[in-house]
This record gives C-alpha cells, structure tokens and sequence, in this order.
C-alpha cells in the first residue's frame, strides 16, 4: 500500500513544484476540497510561509520559509515511508529516459529542411506522425515509472493518467498538447515530474548529475 502524504505537505509540495497557482489547481493537483486548501492557504499565509499575488495574473507561491519548511516535510516524509530506496530507483529510469524526451520535444518545435532548421509548423503530416509515434514509445517507458512511483508514494499517482490525456489529445490533432507552457502538455507535465522527484530526493536541479537537466 502506497504512503499516504498529509494534506499541508500536500499543498506546500503543490506549491513548490509548480510554483505560483491559484487555489483551484491545488484541489486538481492534490485532489483535497477546496475549502480545505483554502483554511490551509490562509493558515500558511498567517506563519509566512505563502503569499498571494494580485494583479493582472494572481495566485499563491511560497515564501523562502515556505520551501524551507516544505522541503523539511518531504524529506521527513521520505524517510518515514520507507520507499527512498525505490523513489530513488524510478528517478534513475526517469533519468535514463529524460534526454531522450527533451531531444524529441526538439524535434517537435524544429524541423531540417534542406540541411537547415526551421520552426515546426506543422503542414508536414507525415514528419508530424514519425514525431508522435516516437512520443508514444516514449509513453511506454515513462508509464511504468509512474506506476511505481504511486505505488511508493501515493502523491505520484496522478501522473499516469496526466501523461495519457496529454497524449491523446496530441493524437487527435491538438498539436499544442505536446510541448505548449501554461496548459498541461506533456512537456508541462514531464517538467514537473522532474521538479517532483528532485524535490522529493533533496536534489537541486544544478547540482543533478546526468547533465541533461535543460528542460
């Protein structure tokens, strides 16, 4: 049975990973109430630990007191659970899969015409197809790292589904779920699987040692 993480891990991790949200997305991400992210959120406000943005584009980020305390409780949490030894091993497959994603997302935006590269602008069907049949391939291996991970920690556990909607919409002709910021594409979601599995180990992503972290 898959370690179940309390509700302000939860939100603070939310946070963390994805930086600046708005209250709604923490409910998507963690799958707690709304009211309760609220009360949680207004709580944190009061101890520092987030703060709220208005203006043109709002939403909640986390102070320096914020990742701090939320990286104590995913470390203690880590050691608790007793999965580190398995969380570390999906991230080594996470790893050996990474540059190989990111290459392909290249190949996405950018296409070699006449030896010289150009913007992607999809009028070439069959370059398109060769592209998402390799993204499909490269469902294959990052499907059974995201089963493992959930069945570790329970937290991972959104992640399979996530990777398949993005795929399928890219399958039906919506070209921008594959590597479109602000939406969840599956680079979008790739990024913050990445982000997740440093956090979660301590790692910081300067430091990381496969040397493909340019995402």
């Amino acid at each position: 049975m898959s370690y179940q993480s309390e509700s302000s891990l939860l939100i603070l991790h939310t946070l963390r990973i994805r930086g600046f949200v708005q209250s709604s997305e923490i409910v998507v991400s963690t799958g707690l109430k709304l009211e309760e992210v609220e009360n949680c959120l207004d709580s944190f406000r009061e101890n520092s630990l987030v703060s709220y943005r208005e203006g043109r584009i709002e939403g909640w980020m986390l102070t320096q007191e914020g990742r701090e305390k939320s990286q104590q409780l995913v470390s203690s949490e880590l050691e608790s659970s007793g999965f580190k030894e398995e969380i570390n091993s999906s991230y080594q497959r996470f790893l050996s899969i990474n540059q190989k994603f990111l290459s392909l997302c290249t190949d996405w935006q950018l296409r070699t015409v006449e030896g010289e590269q150009e913007i992607n602008d999809h009028s070439d069907e069959a370059y398109d197809e060769e592209v998402i049949a390799r993204l499909v391939n490269i469902d294959d291996e990052i499907q059974p790292v995201c089963q493992s991970l959930a069945t570790s920690l329970n937290r991972f556990e959104g992640y399979s589904n996530r990777f398949s909607e993005a795929l399928h919409k890219v399958q039906n002709n919506e070209p921008e779920w594959f590597t479109k910021p602000m939406i969840d594409s599956y680079h979008t979601i790739w990024f913050e699987l990445h982000e997740n599995l440093l956090s979660t180990l301590g790692i910081e992503r300067s430091k990381e040692t496969d040397g493909n972290n340019n995402e």
